[in-house]
């Protein structure tokens, strides 16, 4: 069996690297500076930065970046290949699709859906459809 190391420094220039820890839910990198909720999925590939903060039920995709003092709220989803810019705001119950960027202190508000590949400039707020709660059952 293949033992994954705890703690992993990446270089991101010459001679100056940042040390992040793996997150026990989904074994993605998170800095010892971030708070991310033990409830949180942080999948593979995917960065949190110091400052940053992750809720509880939210989820991390593969490959996402959440930059420095960026938040995801409670039960957000942020799919694969995505970028929560510095100060970006993921609302509670929200869902980024991938491929998408939010700019520099952006925000999402709680419940949008913002469709993939989008692009969210620098100090915009995503509109988009809301999260639908009130499903029923099926006749």
């Amino acid at each position: 069996m293949r033992r994954i190391p705890r703690k992993v420094e990446v270089e991101h220039e010459p001679g100056k690297f940042t040390r992040y820890l793996r997150h026990d839910n989904g074994e993605g990198f998170v800095s010892p500076h971030a708070s991310v909720h033990p409830d949180a999925t942080i999948r593979p590939g995917a960065y949190v930065e110091a400052g940053a903060r992750v809720g509880a039920h939210a989820k991390v995709g593969r490959f996402s970046w959440v930059d420095v003092d960026a938040v995801v709220g409670r039960g957000a989803r942020v799919d694969e290949n995505v970028h929560v810019g510095v100060r970006g705001v993921v609302g509670d119950d929200a869902r980024v699709g991938s491929g998408t960027r939010l700019g520099t202190d952006s925000r999402v508000p709680s419940g949008v859906v913002v469709p993939p590949d989008a692009i969210i400039p620098d100090g915009e707020t995503a509109h988009g459809a809301r999260r639908r709660k009130d499903f029923g059952t099926a006749a």
